[in-house]
């Protein structure tokens, strides 16, 4: 004798199935995407960092006055993107003085980027904070008077 099919109502467990899976997959893919911001949000103060703070080194009537101009300038790039007192910017001259007709100021700025939501006792398993540099080469007028 053979036994007749049972059939179950299976109704409603794929919804089920693909919420849950849904779910499983899309919270990593919005850490992910958290993640590239910050980090991207990183790249961009850097490069406006160094690129801003050469500039208002090299613009300078006086060269007391040119590092902290570049500071200033490199500190409101950081805090533009929310990396006020974490960003640091060093100013490099090819010669002295550094305001001389054609010389070249070389400004590096960096970040160390904090990843979101990563508890620090991750820390020896997992970086908590990814770095970010740009440097950005600055030259002084050829047609500048000398101080």
């Amino acid at each position: 004798m053979t036994r007749p099919l049972v059939r179950r109502d299976e109704r409603g467990s794929a919804v089920v199935e693909f919420v849950s899976l849904g779910v499983l997959m899309l919270v990593p893919l919005v850490y992910l995407v958290m993640c590239l911001g910050r980090v991207q949000a990183g790249a961009f103060a850097v490069s406006q960092a160094a690129r801003e703070s050469g500039r208002a080194f090299v613009t300078a009537d006086a060269g007391e006055d040119a590092a902290a101009r570049a500071h200033s300038a490199a500190r409101i790039s950081f805090e533009d993107q929310r990396f006020g007192d974490i960003g640091r910017v060093e100013i490099a001259c090819d010669g002295s003085p550094c305001l001389r007709p054609g010389g070249q100021v070389r400004t590096t700025a960096t970040v160390r980027v904090p990843l979101p939501l990563v508890p620090a006792f991750f820390a020896d398993a997992v970086p908590l904070t990814i770095p970010v540099s740009a440097s950005h080469v600055s030259t002084v007028d050829r047609f500048r008077s000398l101080p």
